[in-house]
């Protein structure tokens, strides 16, 4: 029995965690972490009784509690990951050598039993799972003030210039001429093995394939930015590849280093605010709370962070920065900027087994935050990684409600992540009719997977008194692999301007619902929404089912919310509908 308790573990190891990347499937999931979601149907097939998931979990509870060797777990599941050809051999032993620690402590440490694992796994008849059960965060008894409608600025207003760069992706061993259609989930790399006859190897610029950039990309764009003028930078994470069964810590410390360093050498006249991606860590997405201490901490990562980033921040940022990787900091009069490190709200890190309920305190932080910016008459903008509607399902729900109590000072919100052009509008939180916020999700510099390499400038209301500090525009920016390739000279080109693009005279949360009405109504428009939502290299149509679900990640900044999509699914569940957009994203 100890010897099959041990094969349910390696399960959750290997099946949940070898993926590169939760962009590579950004499906609003249900709020369970994806190593006990990957097991569910498996048990459910081999006809697993209650009686006999419970013997199982309590059998493996125990031999963990006893310090069952972690390289017998380890061995038995690296055996398992091959035999069922779940990732090719190397990978399958270097990634569960990887994760195995930190899964297993984070296990350890959680209040998981027996019941709950087997209520999630098998149904609400044979136990109940409420580890992420519904929690709430404490907003301030102070009256929200009386909604003011934004409006244009004044003719001849000052106009900030904010680029904003995310998921680069820097991959080491990118070499030209490799094969781009390997096995392994990344590839163009040294290790990818001999190109198939009649077949072109991946390109010198970078590669529509699942390939991440050579460092000359990176350093090209940077060139080509050093002559533009901007106002500051927003950099929302993601430095490292997708080679995550690889990856060490002092891999992640380099390719910090190495891209830090090179932002502040072509853009140093500037000062750039970052933010934490999950692809920082080793492993991919371990994010434990402050309140793990020792190896399994992130004190590694975030004190390498401040290390790198103290030129651009302040003293009483790289504190909060080094204690849970979020920070704030007045970037203009009248103007703060929240840092958030999403990592506490991700379906993918498996430490908030150990606790959910907001962790590091970073929602209540970021009320009292807002509160003292409302009560001094600043605006704020928030970055982040990962958007809010990709989020756990408490968190998110309570992000959306601080959204919408503070939507008089939430000038802006910004993340990446998903590597695509979309966004999230949010409604007033008590009757979503109301559209009151956007959180703007800008395509990543990397081309993983099937995608232009590119970059975003925001127009912003700009540095004066009185300014509304709210986005007016945006312009997203391009390198056309093929042309690069081709030619040998890479160019960066603009691909569109949003108000241009779709006749939007401003861009206030109510235009962008109206869009959403205009997409629904207008096919043509909507593919063209497709194409630039792909940065020019659409590789699948949309049709209706897709279209539906795509219209309805546009609404859903509240992860999980059928109520805010009901009309678009008459013919289609909404669970049917993100299960498509699930696969329609990932080709």
């Amino acid at each position: 029995m100890m010897a099959m308790a041990v094969r349910v573990l390696v399960l959750c190891l290997g099946l949940g965690l070898l993926s590169p990347g939760a962009e590579t499937r950004p499906q609003r999931p249900p709020a369970v972490p994806s190593p006990l979601l990957a097991l569910a149907p498996r048990l459910s097939r081999a006809n697993v009784t209650c009686w006999a998931c419970k013997a199982l979990f309590t059998l493996l509870d125990m031999a963990l509690k006893l310090k069952t060797s972690m390289d017998e777990v380890g061995h038995v599941a690296t055996k398992l990951c091959i035999i069922m050809k779940i990732e090719p051999q190397d990978v399958c032993s270097q990634a569960i050598k990887l994760f195995e620690r930190d899964v297993i402590i984070a296990w350890i440490d959680s209040i998981l039993k027996p019941s709950e694992i087997c209520g999630l796994l098998l149904g609400s008849d044979c136990g109940h799972w409420d580890i992420y059960s519904a929690w709430n965060v404490t907003l301030p008894d102070t009256p929200k003030p009386p909604v003011v409608p934004p409006k244009p600025p004044r003719a001849g207003a000052p106009v900030t210039r904010v680029l904003f760069l995310t998921d680069i992706h820097w991959d080491k061993d990118y070499t030209p001429g490799s094969n781009p259609d390997c096995q392994d989930p990344l590839c163009c790399r040294s290790g990818s093995g001999p190109v198939p006859p009649h077949q072109r190897g991946a390109g010198q610029w970078g590669e529509y394939s699942k390939c991440d950039l050579p460092l000359r990309t990176i350093e090209n764009l940077l060139q080509h930015l050093q002559s533009q003028h901007y106002n500051m930078v927003y950099w929302t994470g993601d430095i490292p590849a997708h080679n995550i069964w690889q990856q060490t810590r002092s891999d992640q410390v380099l390719a910090l280093n190495t891209i830090t360093q090179l932002i502040h050498h072509y853009l140093g006249n500037v000062t750039i605010y970052p933010s934490v991606g999950n692809h920082e860590s080793s492993p991919v997405n371990s994010f434990p709370p402050p309140f793990i201490h020792g190896k399994e901490s992130s004190d590694w990562l975030y004190s390498a962070m401040v290390d790198a980033w103290k030129e651009w921040l302040p003293q009483e940022a790289l504190k909060t920065l080094r204690r849970g990787g979020f920070y704030t900091v007045k970037v203009q009069p009248g103007l703060r900027l929240v840092s958030l490190n999403m990592n506490f709200c991700s379906h993918e890190n498996f430490w908030l087994m150990v606790n959910s309920t907001d962790p590091a305190g970073q929602l209540q932080w970021l009320i009292n935050i807002l509160q003292e910016a409302e009560e001094n008459g600043d605006k704020v903008h928030i970055i982040g990684h990962i958007p809010p509607g990709h989020c756990l399902k408490s968190w998110s729900w309570s992000y959306y409600r601080i959204v919408s109590r503070y939507e008089g000072t939430i000038a802006a919100q910004f993340f990446g992540h998903t590597h695509v052009d979309e966004f999230e509008v949010f409604y007033d939180a008590d009757t979503l009719s109301r559209p009151l916020s956007v959180a703007f999700i800008a395509p990543s510099v990397t081309t993983y997977i099937n995608l232009n390499p590119g970059y975003r400038v925001y127009q912003i209301d700009g540095d004066y008194p009185g300014s509304s500090h709210l986005v007016l525009d945006h312009e997203t920016y391009i390198l056309n692999l093929t042309q690069a390739n081709e030619s040998g000279t890479p160019t960066w080109s603009l691909l569109y301007r949003l108000r241009q693009a779709y006749g939007m005279d401003t861009v206030f949360p109510t235009d962008f619902d109206r869009l959403i009405g205009r997409f629904l109504q207008d096919d043509r428009l909507f593919q063209r929404y497709w194409f630039l939502f792909h940065k020019g290299h659409v590789t699948q149509e949309c049709q209706q089912a897709c279209k539906m679900a795509a219209l309805c990640a546009l609404r859903t900044g509240r992860a999980g919310d059928t109520k805010l999509c009901k009309d678009l699914h008459k013919e289609l569940a909404y669970e049917e509908t993100q299960r498509i957009w699930s696969l329609q994203k990932m080709c």
